[in-house]
């Protein structure tokens, strides 16, 4: 009785129960469903990472592995090469900058974050899975991954506040002179 309950309150919801399994789920990535063996992957690839992605429309970059929610910005890095959607379309990140990477306009926040690592021009660029970019159809201009570590090796170096006054000011570890004050280590 508890089944046929559970049963007819999904399908008000517009829910279905297989065999006894969660319902199908309801992703789309680059527009398209996956196909049985894509969701395999997905559902092997979620357990691993301990998350499962929530229903809903995602873009997939094939070349680099970079993926987000339709019309946002990247989320997350998944293994390249998946075929998941087949072809990324120009606008899946909203289509708001002119400044593509693998034919996808990048969305404002993708820009920004990649503006930490230097001035980001408008253009058209490739990004492979090992982090390597250049302008489409050219050599490797350089290495997204080496850059995003020497950064984040540059933030976490030790900063020191001093302050004689309500001003506070940042000091590197080097030592540094302010009108405020001096401090060296």
């Amino acid at each position: 009785m508890k089944h046929l309950i559970c049963a007819a309150m999904l399908a008000a919801l517009g829910l279905t129960m297989v065999s006894g399994q969660a319902p199908a789920r309801k992703i789309t990535f680059n527009g398209k469903n996956l196909t049985q063996d894509q969701t395999a992957v997905m559902n092997r690839l979620e357990q691993v990472a301990g998350v499962r992605l929530p229903d809903g429309a995602y873009w997939y970059d094939n070349r680099s592995g970079a993926m987000g929610m339709w019309n946002g910005p990247a989320a997350a890095i998944l293994p390249a090469g998946l075929g998941w959607g087949g072809a990324m379309p120009a606008n899946c990140s909203g289509g708001l900058t002119t400044v593509f990477v693998n034919g996808r306009a990048l969305h404002p926040m993708d820009v920004a974050s990649l503006s930490q690592f230097g001035p980001v021009y408008p253009g058209r660029y490739w990004l492979d899975a090992q982090g390597y970019y250049g302008f489409e159809g050219g050599p490797a201009l350089g290495n997204l991954i080496a850059a995003a570590s020497q950064a984040g090796a540059r933030s976490q170096q030790q900063h020191r506040t001093f302050s004689d006054s309500e001003l506070g000011v940042i000091i590197n570890p080097a030592g540094a002179c302010t009108s405020s004050g001096c401090l060296y280590h």
